[in-house]
């Protein structure tokens, strides 16, 4: 059961790390990764044309057993992240920011390297 938590565990950081370095491609500056309070923690905090961005990063491997990343992002997980990201606009000061919420998914190739990478932009109503 450990080494499935722990397969888990790096799958889910090569994912980030790779969701991290596409939004930075893309233009985005990476505010904050893994932030964490009482209420939960969102994966990577970004900026894009003053717009505050809240990003969840699902990984999953090729072989699709348990369905798409995005789709495990239910609504229950929308409202922590909802909830965190209400926390970290509180603590930054950042009342003023506008806001979105995104989504990337990803999917991770036998040999480590990603397959196919999905951006889904205001992804949470």
């Amino acid at each position: 059961m450990k080494e499935r938590l722990a397969g888990r565990k790096q799958l889910g950081m090569q994912g980030e790390a790779g969701a991290a370095s596409y939004l930075q491609e893309q233009g985005m500056s990476i505010l904050d990764r893994n932030w964490r309070c009482r209420t939960g923690e969102i994966d990577l905090i970004a900026e894009e044309k003053g717009i505050l961005v809240f990003v969840e990063v699902r990984t999953r491997n090729l072989s699709g057993a348990f369905g798409t990343p995005q789709e495990s992002v239910n609504l229950r997980k929308q409202r922590k992240m909802l909830e965190t990201a209400r926390v970290y606009i509180h603590r930054h000061g950042k009342h003023e920011s506008q806001v979105r919420f995104d989504v990337v998914s990803i999917r991770m190739a036998p040999d480590g390297t990603i397959a196919k990478l999905e951006h889904i932009r205001n992804a949470l109503e």
